[in-house]
């Protein structure tokens, strides 16, 4: 049996997103529907080009759509201004990117202590400190992004993502810079990471280790949403 709780923390209900290319219409997402329950790890999955990224974008509030509604713990995203979808990411949504998206000119340690300083929380750098020691990153809290390895830097995004204790983690393409072995390892980490502190993952991913990790996987194909597969996940 499934240990994923009942409480519904996405909701999204015909989103759409459409763009001017000219003289013409360009769809990128048509009528998405589907729900997430606190707890769950979802794989977003399709070829290039399908709308994965844009859905993610959508979900966070980053971007926004044609048509149709996001819901994030019953706080309805787009009846929010861009302040308020500011206020909600902060409190509830982590980060992580492909290309890792750490800031050159501060050191590991800043770059994960930056996410709580913006949100006035007590005790930054040794909370930083702490979550950078998990991931495997003890001797490296000074080290600059360019003197760290990719491996590196995409463990220091995790920590970063994780150190607010986010209710929602958003990943994508978290492997996709990184070599086979170290994109194991970094897989490990971050569901390893997620279980421990009962966070809901959403990814885009071509990779289908990560893809095997997920409770769920969202198929989109030419901007729709062609099935949604569940599984039960072992850890």
């Amino acid at each position: 049996m499934s240990n994923i709780p009942e409480q519904r923390i996405i909701k999204v209900t015909g989103l759409a997103k459409q763009v001017s290319t000219g003289d013409t219409e360009l769809t990128i997402l048509a009528d998405v529907s589907f729900e997430v329950r606190a707890g769950e790890a979802i794989a977003i999955v399709g070829v290039s080009g399908s709308g994965k990224s844009t859905l993610l974008a959508l979900l966070a509030g980053l971007d926004t759509p044609s048509a149709g509604a996001v819901q994030i713990d019953g706080h309805d995203m787009y009846a929010l201004d861009e302040d308020g979808r500011a206020a909600l990411r902060g409190r509830m949504v982590g980060f992580i990117f492909q290309s890792f998206q750490l800031l050159p000119a501060m050191t590991a340690l800043e770059n994960v202590m930056l996410p709580l300083e913006l949100a006035g929380t007590g005790n930054a750098e040794s909370a930083a400190q702490l979550m950078l020691e998990r991931v495997g990153l003890r001797d490296r809290l000074h080290h600059y992004p360019k003197q760290l390895s990719g491996g590196e830097q995409q463990r220091v995004a995790i920590a970063r993502a994780f150190v607010t204790r986010p209710k929602l983690l958003f990943a994508d393409e978290p492997t996709g810079n990184l070599d086979p072995a170290t994109g194991e390892q970094v897989i490990d980490l971050l569901f390893g990471l997620n279980r421990e502190s009962g966070t809901t993952l959403l990814l885009v991913t071509h990779d289908e280790a990560l893809t095997r990790r997920c409770n769920r996987v969202l198929r989109l194909a030419a901007g729709r949403l062609q099935n949604s597969e569940h599984r039960e996940v072992r850890s």
